[in-house]
């Protein structure tokens, strides 16, 4: 009796985690865009912009419009997949907005002040990020509309966007991490507040990818 009771609860247990990620999830990308967005001051500069509007696209936009499909945290959980897929797409356009805004902001930067382009790790994976997002984007396209992609299976589209945005979502949340090793950052932070923001793109890293890998999975045990 007593280990039947523990196999009934283990998913509750597991259930009320995943909700309380999810929760936690959507606090920290709104936390953390906010404080990026107060210590780079948008428009005092050209390179404030950069670390405005990338923040604003990778930890905001691209985390909610993931979210959107959590079964344990998102916000509008009651609505059809359909909906669900529109809100989605809208928020990738603003993702692929920002994120190219950004990068415009930070060339024409290093354009004025007569500095090399991508010459940092970050600035070469910031580039490689913001290429994916663009092409990832408009690959989704046919999930939309399926008369474009002729041949194949929307299950199949669905599975390849879903892996290839989580791929997408990494790359950005890699190119967030390095962010903070900038000179920028460390030298507007403490050493306590750079662990702190570390810490954000980086848990909700961990929770997209359960989420995401979750999803699969269930998908899996379905067709077998």
């Amino acid at each position: 009796m007593a280990n039947s009771r523990e196999t009934d609860s283990e998913p509750r247990v597991f259930g009320y985690g995943r909700t309380a990620s999810a929760v936690l999830t959507h606090f920290i990308s709104v936390v953390f865009a906010v404080f990026i967005a107060v210590l780079s001051r948008p428009g005092t500069s050209w390179f404030s912009w950069h670390p405005f509007f990338m923040t604003l696209a990778f930890s905001f936009f691209m985390t909610e419009a993931i979210l959107l499909f959590s079964p344990h945290g998102s916000p509008i959980k009651r609505f059809t997949h359909k909906t669900k897929g529109r809100v989605h797409w809208m928020l990738q356009c603003f993702c692929v907005s920002c994120a190219v805004l950004g990068l415009a902001a930070i060339s024409y930067n290093k354009h004025l002040n007569g500095k090399p382009h991508f010459t940092s790790w970050h600035g070469l994976l910031g580039l490689l990020t913001v290429c994916a997002v663009v092409v990832q984007s408009l690959a989704a396209v046919p999930l939309i509309y399926h008369s474009l992609a002729k041949g194949w299976s929307l299950a199949k589209l669905k599975r390849y966007h879903a892996a290839s945005g989580l791929v997408t979502f990494l790359l950005g949340s890699a190119s967030l991490l390095l962010g903070l090793r900038s000179a920028w950052f460390t030298a507007s932070v403490s050493e306590y507040t750079w662990y702190l923001s570390a810490l954000c793109p980086a848990f909700c890293a961990l929770v997209v990818m359960n989420q995401v890998s979750s999803a699969y999975t269930a998908k899996k045990r379905l067709q077998s």
